[in-house]
């Protein structure tokens, strides 16, 4: 799968969530369940969630008890994220699994997966600024940056896709190695972070 794909399939996914546009609203996934695809969807339905729940709770005005729900329901939709973003990881293990690297081949910065997380949440910043960069009856100089914005990021959006589907050909012909490290995250973990483990034992 192209990145290009990826892409339009994780803005589908953001146009599909502002049908409703509410944070409860059930996902409506219309990929196969056990599909790459299907996986690529329910990464970025949970990335959009995300963004409107940093949205909300960045309201001078909410209340605390609200606001520490929110922040609660964040931090599980970031280990969220990350359990998909491995899986995704898994999907090019073992796609690549029988690849022999070649004596020169390097190790890259980032999994495959990490750079087509960045590229779900560029497809959120695409969307919204698209809507920025044509809001009515605002200041000329402020449409004209946001416009500039919407610029940046369809550039970035360029380079991203293709330097995705240069790691993925470069994977494929043993030009780099697939390697990942799992995040490991320490704070969501009952025996490594230190203030859960303390209560447990209490």
């Amino acid at each position: 799968m192209q990145s290009g794909e990826m892409f339009d399939l994780f803005y589908k996914t953001v146009e599909d969530y502002h049908l409703s546009d509410n944070i409860d609203a059930p996902e409506q996934n219309p990929y196969t369940e056990g599909s790459f695809e299907h996986l690529l969807y329910r990464k970025n339905w949970i990335d959009t969630i995300q963004w409107h729940l940093e949205d909300i709770i960045r309201d001078p005005e909410i209340e605390a008890g609200k606001a520490l729900e929110i922040k609660r329901r964040i931090d599980k939709s970031n280990q969220l994220r990350t359990d998909i973003v491995e899986k995704v990881d898994d999907h090019y293990l073992e796609l690549f699994s029988k690849v022999a690297p070649r004596v020169e081949a390097r190790i890259n910065t980032e999994s495959p997966a990490w750079a087509i997380d960045r590229l779900s949440i560029l497809a959120l910043k695409v969307y919204h600024m698209q809507i920025e960069a044509g809001r009515k009856n605002i200041a000329k100089d402020l449409l004209e940056k946001n416009q500039l914005k919407l610029k940046v990021l369809l550039t970035q959006k360029k380079d991203l896709t293709q330097a995705i589907d240069q790691l993925l050909q470069d994977l494929a012909e043993g030009k780099r190695i697939m390697k990942v490290y799992r995040q490991m995250k320490m704070y969501n973990d009952p025996e490594l972070n230190p203030v859960l483990y303390a209560s447990k034992n209490d």
